[in-house]
């Protein structure tokens, strides 16, 4: 038995003998199947292509990303806290390395997920670090590999411990959430936004999508409640899963800003 892999959005599928027929993830109108159909491969066969690389953006925050780009080409974060490190979103590939390099950071002590497009191999990351998986519980659907070790939290807000707080954010999905790690950036606060908030080549802005490759916007009722989510928590600084350079002072007025600016635009 195998957990195949579809090489369009990295998921990784329950372990069967044969490929499933499709991805749902991907048949979603957020994502897409690419070009060439339906593909597959598995762990063992990203092994041996691809690695993982590391990178320190500040003290107690590290990006890993795989190399050469895989699927989606996200970023995951690890957060070092006193109760131990926390994995925020997830990649596909787990290698040997990865693991040695975690186990050396101290390991984990949680994994959690902003929503189902990030899922990629959550399950195996859960079973080498023998630790739970956090989701929303409006994503449940999109879960393709179930497992024991996922937890589905619900509400606007969960706390994970050291002051770190999954914040629900509905839009790209139901379920859509990011972090909010206050110790971050010299205790000025850091939002690790997934990209349920999308950093821009303007570092001054932001944007919001329903879906990203297929352009399909959120509408303005949908932007406020997003504000609205992140109000309450002190934040400079905003991380996701791909901008290579993060957005390092005024994370909260920008929001703002380019929230008005997002509803100005699409107004009728």
């Amino acid at each position: 038995m195998t957990a195949f892999i579809c090489t369009t959005c990295g998921t990784q599928y329950a372990p069967a003998a044969t490929p499933p027929e499709n991805c749902p993830i991907c048949l979603d109108e957020r994502q897409y199947v690419g070009a060439g159909g339906q593909a597959w491969t598995t762990m063992d066969a990203l092994r041996r292509t691809h690695a993982n690389t590391w990178r320190l953006r500040e003290p107690d925050l590290f990006e890993l990303q795989t190399t050469p780009r895989f699927a989606i080409g996200q970023r995951a974060h690890l957060v070092r806290t006193p109760s131990g490190n926390i994995l925020w979103d997830c990649i596909t590939l787990l290698d040997d390395a990865t693991v040695e390099l975690v186990r050396g950071l101290g390991g984990l002590r949680a994994i959690a997920i902003s929503h189902p497009h990030f899922y990629s191999g959550m399950v195996e990351w859960a079973h080498a670090f023998d630790v739970p998986v956090w989701l929303h519980e409006a994503d449940r659907a999109h879960v393709m590999r179930r497992d024991p070790a996922l937890r589905f939290w619900s509400g606007a807000t969960h706390a994970l411990g050291d002051g770190l707080t999954l914040v629900n954010a509905p839009g790209h999905f139901d379920g859509g959430a990011m972090l909010h790690w206050p110790a971050g950036a010299g205790g000025q606060g850091v939002l690790l936004a997934g990209d349920i908030i999308q950093l821009v080549p303007d570092s001054r802005w932001v944007s919001f999508m329903r879906s990203y490759p297929n352009l399909i916007p959120l509408p303005a009722r949908t932007i406020g409640a997003i504000e609205a989510a992140v109000a309450p928590f002190a934040f400079t600084c905003i991380y996701n899963a791909f901008s290579p350079e993060g957005m390092l002072a005024d994370a909260k007025p920008n929001i703002a800003r380019s929230a008005a600016r997002y509803r100005r635009w699409i107004a009728p």
